[in-house]
């Protein structure tokens, strides 16, 4: 099982290999755009706490950035299933569903990490003050499987690039700008704030935030994280079954 995982997680990466200076300078446009509008122009003279607004900010563009890209790296076997016809081959290849699912989702975690490290030295020259250790990374790498077995439920679901626009336009981009990314929270009303501390950005952007400022994990949210990503497995699972049929 971990050679068929390797297998295709290779085939993944020996792709992105080949795009990685286009794939890092693409990542540094939207990053740097947020850090000027927000941390040097917005945010320059706005405390949060006993920090600055740029180093409230950084943990959520990652979390937001890390969701977008794990999810968007996986949405192109729509058109592999749909247009090319091309997933037969997956579905007819020597290798497991579960080996398959998980190969994905991993090189999907890989360009979700490399997307988060290219914002970190981004917030480091814009002078953030962070502290980043191994629980960060484990949280990073939590949301990014979160997300990427969103993307690989969608692309397996939906027969067109329209249907998964709406993905877009109805559950990641309110989720953006909702889920504690650029703001806390705390100040939405009651009846929003209990269904946007439903959506796992939120835990990502909170656990985040709290590591980066050294208070203590909250393990509530890291395992609201891990009860998504078992769910997203088992649908991810079941959603490739259904193309065996």
């Amino acid at each position: 099982m971990l050679y068929d995982i390797g297998t295709v997680f290779w085939r993944d990466w020996v792709v992105l290999k080949r795009r990685l200076p286009k794939f890092i300078l693409s990542r540094m446009v939207a990053p740097m755009l947020y850090l000027v509008a927000f941390g040097w122009g917005l945010g320059r003279n706005i405390q949060v706490g006993s920090g600055s607004y740029i180093d409230f900010l950084v943990p959520g563009i990652m979390a937001l950035n890390s969701m977008n890209i794990s999810y968007n790296s996986l949405t192109p076997l729509c058109t592999e299933r749909v247009y090319h016809r091309s997933i037969g081959e997956y579905i007819i290849a020597p290798v497991s569903p579960s080996s398959f699912i998980i190969g994905k989702i991993l090189a999907a975690v890989l360009r979700g990490l490399i997307s988060s490290a290219i914002i970190l030295a981004l917030a480091l020259a814009f002078g953030a003050n962070i502290h980043i250790n191994l629980g960060f990374l484990m949280v990073l790498v939590l949301n990014c499987v979160v997300f990427a077995e969103v993307g690989f439920l969608a692309a397996l679901s939906m027969d067109s690039f329209e249907e998964l626009s709406q993905v877009n336009t109805y559950i990641l981009l309110p989720m953006s700008f909702l889920c504690g990314t650029f703001f806390t929270t705390a100040t939405l009303p009651d009846i929003i704030r209990i269904f946007i501390d439903i959506l796992p950005l939120t835990h990502t952007s909170y656990l985040l935030r709290g590591i980066a400022m050294e208070n203590p994990v909250a393990w509530g949210s890291v395992a609201v994280l891990v009860i998504y990503a078992i769910i997203g497995f088992i649908l991810d699972h079941r959603a490739y079954n259904n193309q065996l049929k």
